[in-house]
């Protein structure tokens, strides 16, 4: 679950520092982590559908077994900005479980997804009763929070060219895989969603695209983006 071996799969150099891509239940000892499975059911989620819905009542947790999800909030005015993408091991939901308040934002199946629910009233009360899980969730949330705030902090500072070129990079790390063409991405994302992350437009995201393939940087197709030149897209990152 963890993602030490991305540097060997995708030949692209692992940041140093924050570990908040670690999930949830690789951080618990193994018996916690049965115990808290065997309190839930499974249910299982089809590509793109709707798993949980921003602004309105939780019941429960979830934890993920297989599949990835995106995490997306909308502002009044329609803007959807993709948050961050949860995938094996990870846990959503537990905001509102610990809170009592409605779901902060919405978690959509980007491909099949197969998660165990656990009830808010027992997964507090396996918290109450496993110190160490509840020291775990909280270093988590920590993590979570010191990469989002080290992310505004670092795309403060940089231009939507740039951003993006980050955004490629960062997914090739966390969900590449090598191919014989180059890194493709395994989590399918629109131009949307895409644009979402960087805080960009659609038609930006389109133009940045178009660019890169000019320059043999990236290949795309229907459901696909290969990286070819990991190489350039770090100088762009850099401002080079």
């Amino acid at each position: 679950m963890t993602r030490s071996g991305s540097t060997a799969r995708t030949g692209i150099p692992e940041d140093s520092g924050l570990d908040d891509r670690v999930p949830f239940l690789a951080r618990l000892e193994r018996e916690e982590r049965s115990a808290l499975l065997a309190l839930g059911r499974v249910l299982d989620f089809t590509p793109r559908a709707s798993i949980i819905h921003q602004n309105e009542p939780s019941s429960h947790i979830l934890l993920i077994l297989h599949g990835w999800t995106k995490v997306t909030a909308s502002a009044a005015n329609g803007y959807e900005a993709l948050l961050a993408l949860r995938g094996p091991g990870d846990i959503i939901g537990e905001s509102s479980a610990l809170t009592g308040r409605p779901r902060s934002a919405t978690v959509t199946a980007l491909e099949r997804v197969e998660a165990v629910a656990v009830e808010h009233e027992r997964f507090r009360l396996f918290l109450e009763h496993s110190p160490e899980a509840s020291l775990t969730l909280l270093t988590l949330t920590s993590d979570r929070m010191r990469a989002a705030d080290r992310r505004r902090l670092d795309f403060a500072s940089l231009t939507v060219r740039e951003r993006f070129a980050v955004l490629l990079l960062d997914l090739a790390r966390s969900h590449g895989r090598r191919t014989d063409k180059g890194i493709e991405l395994a989590v399918p994302l629109s131009k949307q969603e895409l644009a979402g992350s960087i805080g960009a437009s659609r038609e930006m995201v389109q133009r940045l695209l178009k660019e890169l393939r000019e320059r043999q940087v990236v290949m795309t197709g229907r459901k696909a983006l290969v990286i070819l030149r990991p190489d350039i897209l770090r100088k762009v990152a850099r401002s080079d």
